[in-house]
This record gives C-alpha cells, structure tokens and sequence, in this order.
C-alpha cells in the first residue's frame, strides 16, 4: 500500500515516513500544497495524510482541488485546530478523516487502516484466495492454517495481489503501490518478489494460486491453473 504524507513540519514528515516504512508501508513525502496536488494526480495513492497550514495552497484548498479533479483517494487531515468548526470545514471540502495534533504514532496508523478498510469496502477483515489468509491487522499470512514468514515486501506483494483477487495486475502497479518514488533498484524486482512468494506459498502444493498472465502481470486466483 502506498501512502502520501503533506507535512511541512521535516521533522514530523521524517517521522511518520520512517514509522509506516517500517508497517511496510510505500511512503513518499512532500511540503507544500502545490506539490501536494502534482503527486496525487500522477501517482496511485491508497491514502493520503494531509496537513492543514502549508506552504502555497493550505490543506483545505489541495482537499478541494483534488475532489474537483476527481481524485478520491481517501484523505486524513492533519491539523492544530481542532474546533468543531474546523474539523466540519474539513469533512466538507472532502476529507475522509480528521485527526488533532499532536497525535500518537498508534492512532495515526489505526485511522490509516480503517480508510484502508473503508476504500476496499471489505465484508472481512482478513483477506482469503482458498486455504491462503492474510491478516491485515496481525499482518500475519496462513496456508492451510500453517503461518508463513515473509519479509516486508513480500508482504506487501502479496496484500497487493490479494486486494486485487481474480484481476491482472502490472509490474508497473506492484511496484507503484509497493515501493516509493525514490526506488532505483533492478527493473525485475517485482519478478524477483514473485518468485519468492511462489516458493513459500505455492510450492509442493497440489493448487497453485499465483499465476503469470503472459505479456500483461500476474494475478492471485484459486480458480486458474498455473
């Protein structure tokens, strides 16, 4: 999942970056309302996180705009206000979720998963493709009730496929959603990250359920043979 952070604070910004990198988390930082609107039209975004008082055009009027150019993607304002009036100003120009300063690390994150949920629009909180489960809340993942140990992107990989049962995605989108504008590793990373999956979740098993559509990506099916 890729995340956007509009904080002017560097500090603050450097912070919460270094926090969801670590909840594997794709994350990419920018400082100013302008930025702000140029990243979210030209990348896919699962949420944004948004500050109120920012250089250029204020978090209000980058929640506005981007709700104007159809951009949905959810948005939780960051802000020092925290009057009743703020908060409905800022529910009205389209944010998802408002959330006072100072705040802990652990609600911020609660509120990011529950938009999370809510864009998904999930009937269940774990994820399932066959006897194959994901938690997103533990970030755990099971086969056949056997826990699998994956690394941070490999997780992230996988949530992504799974978010996405039965459709084709690209390259392009596992590595957008799954790693942050600043990657400049091997250009068969995703491949790479495949592979790995495969051998954990799909190997000596009688169903296989991660499938390469030639020419377009991969998908996670339990209904297609390999």
């Amino acid at each position: 999942m890729r995340i956007l952070i509009v904080e002017d604070d560097k500090k603050l910004g450097t912070f919460l970056k270094k926090g969801l990198k670590e909840e594997q988390y794709a994350v990419d930082v920018c400082r100013n309302g302008n930025d702000a609107l140029f990243y979210a039209q030209v990348n896919d975004y699962d949420v944004i996180v948004l500050d109120l008082m920012l250089p250029g055009k204020d978090g209000m009027d980058v929640c506005r705009e981007l709700r104007e150019k159809s951009v949905f993607t959810p948005i939780l304002m960051l802000t020092a206000k925290d009057t009743v009036e703020d908060k409905i100003s800022g529910l009205s120009e389209g944010a998802d979720d408002y959330l006072t300063k100072p705040f802990s690390f652990a609600e911020l994150l609660a509120r990011i998963r529950a938009l999370l949920r809510r864009k998904q629009d999930y009937t269940e909180s774990v994820l399932k493709v066959g006897d194959l489960e994901l938690d997103p809340i533990r970030r755990n993942v099971t086969r056949a009730g056997k826990e699998m140990s994956l690394t941070g992107k490999e997780y992230g990989v996988l949530e992504y496929l799974m978010r996405n049962k039965g459709k084709v995605v690209t390259e392009w989108m596992i590595l957008e959603h799954v790693w942050d504008m600043n990657y400049e590793g091997t250009s068969n990373v995703v491949n790479v990250y495949i592979n790995h999956l495969r051998n954990k979740i799909d190997k000596g098993t009688e169903k296989k359920l991660i499938h390469t559509v030639r020419g377009y990506g991969y998908k996670i099916d339990e209904d297609q043979e390999s």
